[in-house]
């Protein structure tokens, strides 16, 4: 039987001029020692690397790949976490139900990739992190994290369905924030508000029909509830956290399709087909289809508020992910993202917006945005 400490046809080799560790002057890298070495390279690649070729040394490999799940590189903390959700030992499970240091919770998610007729050509697994707030009686709320970064905001010229008031593109820098998870549903709703005005019942459905200052009121309470400062998002905010670092008209790709989101699929964007009108509202997640941040439903189900006054372009707006609260055109309208059950895929875009008055709450919803969290 080989040594597990020992070098095998995987380690690396230092020195020399030759491949061969039996030539003078070669070091051979082998073994757990090998893989605690590469483990110490500033280079993420090198050491993502050792943590797969850790669990070759049995339980020592094993500890050093649960180690990485303390790492200070997310990328060091997401390898080792997808390396482990594949062990079945309960054990294993156990550990990574737990929190990081950060009180946050790691999950696998499968990010998709469809093409222009709507098919989909890739399947990526990566890790989200989000905390939870209990909001009593069994309600949870998760907020995922949103890590900061630049992009370009509004739609591009060439880009199918374009229209005036979504451009001109402009970079923008995002700070990191916290973000729903879903839409609102009508569960969390009631909890917070006591009421539930959605037309479409159901606990795990967004709610829906909410006004301004329903939805303003909502995370007054819910900050109060819970400590950390709830509010509705900018629109930056928003269409950053949507794209989650893709440039194609949806998260998922150059086109939309009804087995990926609730949309009015009597209508049809780019090469895909026509598709399912279901005429209301689905439960959260109910796809199964999340970006990059982990966040669901952002294409479709319901509008969901932001909390800029509407300017019919971009000349001027902030480059700064701040809410655009001054000289709006009409103070009494609201900008709206992500399209509804009731729109055509052309409105889901990630780069379209809408406005609407106020008073008026159909068919929209709206998500939180944390900020300062303190988790534990």
């Amino acid at each position: 039987m080989n040594n597990p400490q020992q070098p095998r046809e995987y380690d690396a080799v230092l020195g020399g001029n030759s491949p061969s560790p039996s030539l003078e002057g070669a070091a051979v890298l082998g073994g757990i020692e090998g893989v605690k070495l590469r483990l110490q390279n500033p280079d993420a690649k090198v050491r993502i690397a050792a943590l797969e070729q850790a669990l070759n040394y049995g339980e020592q490999g094993l500890d050093l790949v649960i180690a990485g799940l303390k790492d200070t590189s997310w990328n060091i903390q997401d390898a080792a976490y997808l390396i482990l959700n594949k062990i079945t030992d309960p054990k294993i499970k156990q550990i990574l139900q737990k929190r990081n240091q950060q009180g946050l919770k790691l999950e696998q998610i499968e990010v998709i990739t469809v093409n222009k007729l709507g098919e989909i050509i890739q399947r990526q697994p990566c890790v989200a992190r989000y905390f939870i707030e209990d909001l009593d009686n069994g309600v949870n709320l998760e907020i995922a994290v949103i890590l900061g970064g630049s992009f370009m905001m509004g739609s591009p010229e060439n880009e199918s369905g374009r229209k005036d008031w979504q451009s001109p593109q402009h970079q923008v820098t995002v700070p990191s924030f916290f973000m729903g998870k879903y839409p609102v549903t009508q569960a969390q709703y009631q909890t917070i508000m006591g009421t539930n005005p959605s037309r479409f019942k159901g606990s795990n459905r967004p709610v829906e029909r909410v006004n301004w200052n329903d939805a303003v009121a909502f995370c007054e309470k819910l900050s109060q509830k819970t400590g950390n400062t709830y509010r509705l998002p900018s629109e930056a905010e928003w269409e950053y956290a949507c794209r989650a670092g893709t440039t194609t008209p949806f998260h998922f790709g150059e086109t939309i399709t009804t087995d990926l989101a609730n949309y009015n699929g009597n209508g049809t964007y780019g090469g895909a087909v026509k598709g399912i009108y279901r005429d209301e509202t689905t439960e959260v997640g109910g796809f199964g289809v999340a970006n990059n941040f982990g966040l669901y439903d952002m294409h479709g189900n319901v509008w969901e508020r932001c909390q800029d006054y509407w300017h019919s372009n971009y000349e001027s707006a902030p480059t700064d992910g701040s809410a655009w609260l001054s000289d709006g055109e009409n103070t009494n309208k609201r900008l709206l993202r992500g399209g509804s059950w009731f729109d055509a895929p052309v409105y889901c875009r990630s780069a379209f917006r809408f406005h609407t008055y106020d008073s008026y709450g159909f068919p929209i919803g709206f998500r939180v945005v944390c900020s300062g969290a303190a988790r534990t």
